[in-house]
C-alpha cells in the first residue's frame, strides 16, 4: 500500500483538465491552480518564490546528478580558439587601426583557450569521487570561448560537464559540449552567481571582461570578507591581469591588505593551475 495520503500535484492537476465542462468560471484565469499559471507566476509580486525556484531547482538536479563539488572556470566569450584565430586577424585587415589592434590582441589570447581545454580534460581523466559523488566536475557559463573550451575540455574526457547559462537581451545558447541535462538557465544573476559558487572547490579565472571581473572580484570578496573558506583561485595571464589591473597599487593605496594578494595564484598553463590544486587538497599525483 502507499504511504501518500493525498494526491501528488501532477495527478491534481491531471484532475483539472479532465473537467468536461466549460463555464464562465472555469475558463477564467482565476480558476488555474496557481503552480500551472505562468502569467501568475510571472507578477511582479511573485518576484521571491522565482528566486526561491532558481535557487532550488538546479541545487536539486546537480544532488541528483552526484556531483559533490565543481572545478569553476570563468572567462571570456570573445577570445577565438586557436583554429580561428587567425582569420580574425585577417578579418580585420580593411578595418580601422583600432579593429586590428582589438583583433590581434584577441589572437594572442587563443592560447588560453588552449589551456582552459587542457585543464578541464585533466580534471575530467581525473574522475575523483569522494563520498560517493563526482568532485571537481566543470563548470562553465555555458557560452562560447572559454567556456566552450572548458566544457569541451571535459567532454573529450569522457566526462560530464556543467554549463550555467543565463538568458540576455541578444541571442544565447549553450555551447554543445555541456552535459543536456546538466545545461541549466537562469534569469537572474545574483541566483547564477551563488550556484557558481556553492560547490566550487576551485575556481581557474582567465582573461575576460565585465562578467569575468565581477565574478572574479566577487570571489576575491567572499574569501577577503571570511564569508567563504579559502580555495584555489587560479589567475592564467599575468600578463593582461596586471596590464589591465594594477594589484599592487591597491595594497598600497591601503584600501585592500597585502596579504589579501596572496588569495591568488598565478598561472599560465593547465598543469601549473592542477598543480596548485593537488597542493591545496592533497590529492595524490
Amino acid at each position: 500500500m502507499s504511504d501518500d495520503r493525498f494526491y501528488h500535484a501532477d495527478s491534481e492537476a491531471g484532475f483539472a483538465e479532465s473537467i468536461p465542462q466549460s463555464t464562465p468560471q472555469t475558463r477564467h484565469p482565476a480558476y488555474k491552480l496557481a503552480f500551472r499559471d505562468t502569467d501568475f507566476l510571472l507578477r511582479e509580486e511573485l518576484r521571491p518564490v522565482r528566486f526561491q525556484l532558481e535557487l532550488l531547482k538546479p541545487e536539486m538536479l546537480l544532488d541528483e546528478a552526484g556531483v559533490g563539488s565543481t572545478l569553476v572556470m570563468y572567462g571570456s566569450a570573445r577570445i577565438p580558439s586557436p583554429e580561428t584565430a587567425d582569420a580574425k586577424v585577417e578579418a580585420a585587415k580593411n578595418g580601422s587601426e583600432y579593429d586590428q589592434l582589438v583583433a590581434s590582441n584577441l589572437a594572442a589570447k587563443a592560447k588560453y583557450y588552449t589551456e582552459a581545454y587542457k585543464l578541464a580534460k585533466l580534471s575530467g581523466e581525473k574522475a575523483i569521487i569522494e563520498d560517493g559523488k563526482r568532485q571537481f566536475v566543470v563548470c562553465s557559463g555555458g557560452g562560447p570561448s572559454i567556456m566552450e573550451a572548458a566544457n569541451k575540455g571535459a567532454s573529450d574526457a569522457g566526462a560530464e560537464s556543467i554549463g550555467l547559462n543565463i538568458i540576455l537581451p541578444h541571442e544565447q545558447a549553450p555551447n554543445t559540449y555541456v552535459t543536456p541535462y546538466l545545461s541549466l538557465n537562469f534569469h537572474y544573476f545574483a541566483l547564477r552567481k551563488m550556484h557558481f559558487l556553492m560547490r566550487a572547490r576551485a575556481v581557474a579565472v582567465f582573461p575576460g571582461g565585465f562578467g569575468t571581473f565581477d565574478e572574479f572580484f566577487e570571489l576575491l570578496t567572499l574569501i577577503q570578507t571570511g564569508k567563504m573558506k579559502p580555495i584555489p583561485i587560479l589567475l592564467f595571464g599575468k600578463d593582461f591581469w596586471t596590464r589591465v589591473v594594477n594589484f599592487e597599487a591597491i595594497a598600497e593605496e591601503g584600501t585592500i591588505s597585502k596579504k589579501d594578494l596572496d588569495l591568488i595564484t598565478w598561472c599560465e598553463t593547465a598543469e601549473d593551475a592542477w598543480s596548485a590544486i593537488a597542493d591545496f587538497y592533497d590529492l595524490p599525483g
